[in-house]
């Protein structure tokens, strides 16, 4: 849920429709939020449910403008689980 780009940046390069199948996205629950000290720019560092079969992942989400740490716990969100983890600051997130 790494928010890394301008929401009015035109989309970004066309994909191969096996590129696509091949991402999985799933559906998660929040089961943690905090402010994740130390960000360049202001974000929260998630713990994310994501049921049996993935289980739970960590995450780094530049959301901070739009939610508190308490309006996201409960909430559901979509996230690729699939991707290799990438390190953010000090904290690697995984979805």
């Amino acid at each position: 849920m790494h928010l890394d780009h301008d929401p009015a940046a035109p989309p970004g390069d066309p994909i191969g429709f096996d590129a696509f199948l091949n991402v999985d996205i799933r559906i998660g629950t929040v089961i943690a939020a905090e402010v994740y000290e130390g960000a360049r720019k202001p974000s929260y560092r998630l713990r994310i449910d994501f049921g049996p079969g993935v289980g739970e992942k960590k995450s780094v989400a530049q959301v901070a403008a739009l939610y508190s740490c308490a309006e996201l716990v409960g909430r559901q969100l979509a996230a690729v689980v699939n991707f290799p983890p990438r390190q953010i600051g000090k904290a690697v997130s995984k979805c």
